[in-house]
């Protein structure tokens, strides 16, 4: 019983000494990634071709048409798509980098599910899943707003 009260002596020291000099570190690496990708992926959308929402049907992409983007691997269903995506990638990538549009609206992020998606304003919107979407539809004008005000700052 001494020794483990020992131990936990010494660890709760150790701490002491190591956790103010470690949480700025980790406070910087909090932050979010502007695009939002898999844990250890580079992959947006999950391989859908973001150029195909504007089709009116998302579609998943092939890996031998793709390219990187900001850091980001994007990949399409045809060359065509590619094209359009390289010749102006802003007019397809979805709004707050594929993070959750009602998450974004309430000051928080959440991942983007591409199949919960909508086009307004010739913008693409993903949100976590289809309930989700459902609210964020209730009011689409007041959460984009909110959203557009807190993009990119939430991400801190």
């Amino acid at each position: 019983m001494k020794t483990k009260t020992l131990n936990l002596k010494a660890l709760a020291a150790a701490l002491a000494i190591v956790l103010p000099v470690s949480l700025p570190a980790y406070s910087a690496l909090a932050a979010q990634a502007p695009v939002y990708t898999p844990p250890l992926s580079k992959l947006a959308l999950e391989g859908y071709d973001p150029v195909s929402y504007f089709a009116g049907q998302p579609t998943k992409g092939d890996a031998k048409f793709s390219t990187t983007h900001k850091g980001v691997q994007y990949r399409f269903s045809s060359a065509q798509n590619l094209a359009r995506f390289q010749a102006n990638p802003d007019a397809f990538l979805p709004q707050y980098g594929g993070y959750c549009a009602w998450a974004v609206a309430g000051n928080y992020t959440a991942k983007g599910d591409p199949l919960a998606w909508k086009i307004v304003g010739s913008k693409l919107y993903l949100n976590y899943d289809l309930n989700v979407q459902k609210r964020w539809a209730a009011d689409i004008p007041g959460n984009i707003a909110k959203g557009d005000h807190n993009w990119p700052q939430v991400l801190k």
